[in-house]
């Protein structure tokens, strides 16, 4: 007579992925914000130190990061409020400074993230340096969770700095120079992995130099949107003269 194994010990245990796939998603997505965080770090303090320069309160530095997210808009909004600004001049400086999301939103990986929460948080949380991390061919296969992680720390770094530098602001000497340097600096390492990242693709970064050069001479006040603009225009034009003619 053949003896068979019981039906309960021939399937297998349950998978440990659903407890251990938080953890490390979230190690990932640490790892992968650290050179963006060592950039916000300075940043962050130094806005933190202004604001309560400016003759706001220590708390309203980390509320408006956490709450604004702007980054550079944030630093212009203290000038705003100290100024008793109009709510309209506020709302129209704040579309203008980061009307440069609504192209993010064209390749940015929104269709990857899960849930209606989780999509309207990973849209509320879309900055500069998330975008560039989560479009690269590095992040093609990076899960909604290691996205919302990523931009999670983000924002806590942003705030928790903007924060500390408001507390502590005081006890940074006035003589200090080079914290402003530290986003310039972040940004081009973030462009240097993106060239890279377009190898055999060296038109794209040529288009992006040559709409920046173009709005600049012809829109100087309006610099940002209209290279934005341009750029669209640029790969949208490449897109269509690219096309292969169908045959029937």
């Amino acid at each position: 007579m053949e003896i068979r194994p019981a039906v309960a010990e021939a399937r297998p245990g349950p998978a440990p992925v659903t407890s251990s796939a938080s953890p490390s998603e979230a190690r990932a997505a640490f790892k992968d914000s650290a050179g963006a965080v060592l950039g916000f770090v300075p940043l962050g303090l130094a806005f933190g130190a202004l604001a309560t320069r400016s003759g706001l309160d220590w708390w309203w530095a980390g509320l408006s990061a956490a709450l604004a997210f702007g980054g550079s808009y944030e630093f212009l909004l203290i000038g705003l409020v100290t100024a008793a600004a109009p709510l309209a001049a506020i709302a129209l400086s704040a579309f203008m400074v980061n009307v440069r999301h609504v192209f993010y939103a064209m390749s940015f990986p929104l269709h990857r993230v899960s849930g209606r929460l989780g999509k309207t948080y990973a849209t509320f949380a879309l900055c500069d340096e998330a975008y560039a991390l989560t479009t690269g061919k590095a992040a093609r296969s990076w899960s909604s969770r290691r996205i919302l992680w990523l931009q999670g720390y983000l924002h806590l770094c942003w705030a928790g700095s903007a924060l500390a530098g408001a507390l502590l602001g005081s006890l940074i000497p006035d003589g200090v120079t080079g914290l402003d340097f530290a986003l310039t600096a972040m940004f081009t390492v973030l462009a240097l992995d993106a060239v890279r990242d377009l190898r055999g693709d060296l038109p794209t970064p040529v288009l992006a130099l040559l709409s920046a050069l173009a709005a600049r001479l012809l829109f100087p006040g309006q610099m940002l949107p209209a290279a934005f603009t341009l750029f669209t225009a640029a790969l949208l034009a490449r897109h269509l003269t690219g096309r292969k003619p169908t045959h029937a």
